[in-house]
């Protein structure tokens, strides 16, 4: 069977590592678009991944990395001699940079900057330091700065003499400084080749321009760029030094890997990444790590009905109520949730606003709730003819979608208060109480009028 190599560039891919023709598998690369290159990798051997890289020239394999998740670009890099991996790692973009280096184990991190020319390791350095959701760890150093004493014609000059070094630059404005590096102002290109030559960019440039400090929030990046919609901002320290800039499009990537990764989190995946690519126990482990705490979790609210068995065995019409009033209510608890996480990310809401937050999820509660109950108490009067089992299941419902929407409302804030992630520990705090509530409620009111059940 013949296979479209552009279907399934793996397949290629080893047919060319095979014939050993180090210039085709660059030239067939440079033909994929960026997701089939990811995937013609990743669906390779750890070995041959390695093989691949080796193959290339630094600039072809750092585009390799760049196009590859960065969990993965780091565990290629440790698989390679130090040597090798320092003059990839030189071709990479510097937040790109600073992203595999801080996925790499420390050990081999240290050889790879150690095989780096002194200057450009200490930047790495600095930069890999930074949490990859503040302004220190998404800026890239690649940018123009001049001393404010330069004029116009000099600047222009220097762009001309040196476009083959800027062309990699993603260059919208010119940046002023002080003989210190301190951030003096900022210039539009627009601004720089329509001025007059002999001005000295000092006072062509637009002074205390907005910026931004090393330690600016992904959430406070996110509101800057949406209320002036800049292409980038420069990122200074505390003393007003030029560390680098931050592009708006850089805090829209982080902002949707920030989404994924809490996302995943939220279905029990922990530890970052997981792509069937990985090797088995690492994917088995970091699943595992959140379902053995479920699994004790569910234990706790299944205990619940152990109490109540000899209340559920002789109403076995409720063993039908308990799976609606559990899902029912961790789905009111779900949005409340969402809500929470989604109001503390825009910075709508403090986590010490718990009354605020509760008051509202409690008129919501009260009006789902009632709605809710009513429907299922319904239902349960048409099957049964029984009054008193829809009395029972309808205000279970109720009550427990008040307890849901309370806890799913207020337990992001809690968290957060205590610096915990609240998209990883929301979810299952949330199901074990409504389970345990929801379970207690419906088995507790129907053992109360047990002898009308029964009728």
């Amino acid at each position: 069977m013949t296979h479209n190599v552009h279907e399934q560039p793996w397949v290629r891919l080893k047919e060319l590592l095979a014939a050993g023709t180090a210039p085709a598998i660059e030239s067939y690369l440079d033909s994929l678009p960026a997701d089939d290159v990811a995937r013609g990798i990743l669906r390779l051997s750890e070995e041959e991944r390695r093989e691949v890289l080796r193959s290339l020239v630094p600039k072809a394999a750092a585009r390799i990395l760049e196009q590859i998740p960065e969990s993965e670009a780091a565990d290629l890099l440790e698989g390679i001699d130090a040597e090798n991996a320092a003059t990839i790692v030189e071709e990479l973009p510097s937040d790109e940079r600073a992203d595999i280096l801080r996925d790499v184990h420390a050990p081999e991190a240290a050889e790879i900057l150690a095989e780096m020319p002194p200057e450009e390791a200490r930047a790495a350095q600095a930069m890999a330091r930074y949490p990859d959701d503040v302004a220190g760890g998404l800026m890239i150093t690649e940018y123009l700065s001049f001393a404010q004493d330069r004029t116009a014609g000099e600047v222009v000059h220097d762009l001309r003499f040196n476009a083959d070094t800027y062309r990699g630059y993603d260059i919208q404005y010119v940046y002023v400084t002080t003989p210190g590096g301190l951030l003096a102002g900022v210039i539009n290109l627009r601004e720089l080749i329509l001025g007059h030559e002999k001005f000295a960019i000092g006072d062509l440039m637009i002074r205390e321009p907005e910026k931004v400090t090393d330690t600016t929030s992904l959430d406070d990046l996110r509101g800057i760029f949406d209320r002036h919609h800049y292409l980038a901002l420069p990122v200074v320290d505390s003393s007003n030094r030029l560390l680098g800039i931050v592009r708006a499009a850089d805090v829209e990537e982080a902002l949707s890997d920030r989404g994924a990764s809490d996302y995943r989190q939220s279905q029990g995946i922990i530890g970052g990444d997981e792509l069937r690519t990985m090797p088995l126990m690492v994917r088995a482990r970091r699943r595992l790590s959140w379902l053995s705490v479920n699994i004790v979790l569910n234990i706790i609210a299944a205990s619940v009905i152990a109490v109540y068995q000899d209340t559920l065995a002789a109403a076995i019409a409720l063993a039908v109520f308990l799976p609606i009033i559990s899902d029912m209510s961790g789905c009111s608890g779900n949005q409340a949730v969402a809500v929470s996480i989604r109001e503390l990310a825009l910075g709508l809401v403090r986590p010490n606003e718990l009354a605020r937050v509760w008051i509202s999820e409690i008129l919501v509660g009260v009006v789902n709730g009632t709605v809710l109950g009513v429907l299922v108490a319904f239902a349960a009067w048409l099957w049964k003819a029984n009054a008193f089992l829809g009395l029972v299941v309808g205000t279970a419902l109720t009550v427990n979608t008040l307890i849901a929407v309370s806890i799913g409302g207020l337990i992001p804030l809690l968290l957060k208060r205590f610096r915990m992630d609240p998209a990883l520990a929301s979810g299952p705090i949330l199901t074990t109480i409504t389970d345990m509530c929801g379970f207690f409620l419906l088995l507790r009111m129907a053992s109360a009028v047990l002898p009308r059940l029964a009728q």
